[in-house]
C-alpha cells in the first residue's frame, strides 16, 4: 500500500513540475482515458517493481526509463520474468511521455516531459533505490 502511494505522490509531483516547465496553457493534469489506462498499467506493475529497486536489480535510468542494472541480484529461472517487466515498464513510460504531450496537443513536447519525469523519478527515489547520474554511471540514494 505504502509503494502504491510513493508511486501516486510522485505522479502527481512531476505532472505539477511540468505544469510550470511547459507554460500556463498546457494542462498537465490532463486525464485521458488513454492516460489512465497507462497510469493504471504502471501502478499495478510498481508492486511488483519495488522489491527490485529496494534489492538494487533493477534501477531508474537518467532517461525516464528503468533498466535491470544487475542480473546477478535476479535468480536465473526469474530473469526472464524481469526483464518482461522492465520492457512493460519501459513501453508505459514512453507512452506515458507521448500521451501527456499529445493530449496537450504539443508532440513536441514529448521530450522535455520525458526529461522531466525522469529528474522527478529519480529525485523521489527510496532511499537505497539506485538510478543512473548525467554521466550515466549508477548511484545508491
Amino acid at each position: 500500500m505504502k509503494t502504491f502511494r510513493l508511486f501516486e505522490i510522485v505522479l502527481l509531483l512531476a505532472l505539477l513540475s511540468l505544469a510550470s516547465h511547459a507554460g500556463a496553457q498546457a494542462n498537465l493534469e490532463i486525464n485521458t482515458p488513454g492516460i489512465a489506462a497507462i497510469q493504471a498499467s504502471m501502478q499495478k506493475r510498481h508492486a511488483e517493481l519495488a522489491p527490485l529497486y529496494a534489492s538494487g536489480a533493477v534501477g531508474l535510468t537518467r532517461d525516464g526509463n528503468v533498466q535491470l542494472r544487475d542480473p546477478s541480484a535476479v535468480p536465473l529461472p526469474q530473469r526472464a520474468a524481469v526483464n518482461g517487466l522492465v520492457a512493460a515498464e519501459n513501453q508505459d513510460r514512453a507512452a506515458l511521455y507521448r500521451e501527456i504531450a499529445r493530449a496537450n496537443n504539443r508532440p513536441e513536447w514529448e521530450g522535455d516531459i520525458r526529461n522531466t519525469f525522469a529528474q522527478r523519478w529519480i529525485d523521489r527515489a527510496q532511499p537505497g533505490w539506485y538510478y543512473q547520474t548525467a554521466a550515466g554511471a549508477w548511484a545508491r540514494k
